[in-house]
């Protein structure tokens, strides 16, 4: 019996499909490296990670060493990568638990050659992206005097798109050039540039390795057509109470919505804290065995009023019956869409509230069990 009014299903069957499709579609000589930073997207780092390694994942990015920390606690044997970098005051959680940094500058390449010679790291690259990585007089000043990785062991060199969800985006090619010239300097280290998106773009981007996130979880890394990946997770909440509104009586803070006509709604504990967007107010749905369901009013911290008007009378729900917010009829992509934000946002907002109900198995269950708590 769930514990809470909601309940979030994690089918783990398809997050396995999802990590073969990858390594399918890059063939046996190429990495599949998943993506896990923020509880894997807010699945549950442990669970899912577990799941991969048995798929046959070697290696692992977080973005943090805490987050590098705990995914060690659990799987002994992988390679897992700081994508963050080197941080100070953290030096030795990166020696005890052998962390792989993503080194973004000189600075960093200098401090974590000191700190620990002969330590393995990976080298970013900023090919566009502006964001984290060397950039171009870095990268210039690197590669005319190499000496400076005198007593690091690179183990990879990467680089990270801008805009491989926009098919077309002339970015795209003119990143994979700058990276593959710079990666000509690097024989025996690993290649890596695709993310989720990157994979279905080009073969030319798969280089040695892809770091998949999104795609994993089942959001759509090719956009602009059908989501060649398989829906990962499924949120029905509760109806708490069903009540008759009158014609001219409003619903919600500040009175922002206003019935026309005598109208049955129902309650349903999900709200802002949950992950489900203010955004929503007066534009998202839930569904009621394959009928929409409007949302009416302010969305609230711990609740949501939606409107029954749809539902035939004798199919009406009751006091208990869940609702879907996430699952065949909308999908994580869709609901980001009427939010007007991405499906990363939705799916690392859901909420601690939420009990975790894993659907399949880790094969090695003296890791994990089966369901677990966040708190």
């Amino acid at each position: 019996m769930n514990k809470l009014p909601a309940s979030l299903t994690i089918n783990l069957e398809r997050v396995r499909k999802n990590f073969v499709i990858f390594s399918d579609s890059v063939g046996p000589d190429c990495d599949v490296a998943p993506v896990v930073k923020a509880d894997a997207y807010g699945l549950g780092m442990k669970e899912i990670a577990a799941v991969l390694h048995e798929e046959g994942a070697k290696r692992f990015f977080v973005a943090s060493p805490a987050e590098g920390v705990a995914l060690r606690g659990a799987l002994k044997e992988p390679e897992i990568a700081i994508l963050n970098g080197f941080y100070k005051g953290y030096e030795e959680d990166y020696r005890a638990y052998d962390l792989l940094p993503v080194l973004n500058s000189l600075e960093e390449i200098v401090r974590y050659r000191d700190a620990l010679p002969g330590g393995r790291g990976y080298l970013h690259f900023d090919t566009g992206m502006n964001r984290l990585g060397l950039g171009a007089d870095e990268t210039e000043i690197l590669l005319e005097d190499m000496g400076a990785l005198d007593g690091l062991d690179v183990a990879c060199v990467m680089s990270h798109f801008a805009c491989a969800d926009e098919a077309d985006h002339p970015m795209n090619r003119a990143q994979y050039e700058k990276f593959a010239k710079i990666a000509q300097r690097f024989p025996d280290a690993r290649k890596s540039l695709a993310n989720s998106s990157g994979v279905f773009r080009s073969s030319d981007y798969h280089f040695d390795m892809i770091r998949p996130g999104r795609g994993l979880y089942g959001l759509n890394p090719t956009p602009e057509k059908e989501n060649p990946m398989r829906d990962v997770i499924g949120l029905n909440v509760k109806i708490l109470q069903v009540r008759e509104a009158q014609k001219d009586e409003t619903v919600g803070y500040n009175a922002t919505y206003r019935f026309d006509k005598k109208t049955k709604l129902a309650s349903v504990a999900l709200g802002y804290a949950d992950g489900f967007f203010v955004t929503l107010s007066g534009k998202g749905q839930l569904f009621w065995r394959g009928i929409a369901l409007p949302v009416v009013g302010r969305v609230s911290m711990d609740l949501v009023s939606v409107d029954l008007s749809a539902v035939p009378e004798a199919d009406m729900p009751v006091v208990g019956d869940e609702l879907e917010v996430i699952g065949p009829n909308q999908s994580v992509d869709a609901l980001a869409d009427s939010a007007g934000t991405i499906g990363y946002e939705v799916l690392t907002a859901l909420g601690a509230r939420y009990e975790r109900v894993y659907q399949g198995q880790v094969t090695d269950n003296t890791l994990f069990s089966a369901s677990s708590m966040f708190s």
